[in-house]
């Protein structure tokens, strides 16, 4: 189980809601032919996002993994289509993750989905578009849970 959050170009997503929880379904079957550890072929926008987000959160597998043992811990699963980027990070970073993930697809231009998201209806955020006020779903007590209980093991 794990903390899941996406971008997406926001020239290709439809806005619609409906439309849109189609199109993210369509994107997970993961059907392009490419490596989807590799952010070549990525938008330009997503590019940026990734990069700045590599910076806090490393990249555990692809050509950009991290080698250094201390960031492991801190590493995300990035999986990189051509219109948007899937990461998957530890239920017990989630509280650090949204608030950067989304700053920085604020800052890159990019939409965001709040895929782990309870409210019933995961923010969709498009560029231009008011942010909603930041989460504060049953997924917060699920993190501070995991959180716990790593630093009781530890």
């Amino acid at each position: 189980m794990s903390y899941d959050l996406m971008v997406f170009d926001p020239n290709v997503a439809p806005r619609e809601r409906g439309a849109f929880v189609a199109w993210y379904h369509k994107q997970a079957e993961w059907a392009e032919d490419r490596d989807y550890s590799d952010p070549a072929g990525t938008a330009p926008g997503l590019a940026r996002f990734y990069h700045a987000m590599r910076q806090h959160f490393p990249a555990m597998n692809g050509p950009d993994a991290t080698q250094d043992d201390d960031e492991i811990d801190r590493a995300a699963d990035y999986c990189i289509g051509s219109s948007v980027i899937y990461a998957t990070f530890p239920w017990s970073l989630a509280e650090e993750v949204y608030p950067v993930f989304r700053e920085l697809a604020v800052e890159c231009q990019v939409g965001f989905y709040d895929v782990s998201g309870d409210e019933g209806d995961g923010e969709i955020y498009f560029p231009g578009d008011t942010l909603r006020p930041p989460s504060g779903g049953a997924w917060r007590q699920v993190a501070a849970d995991f959180r716990a209980f790593r630093e009781e093991g530890q």
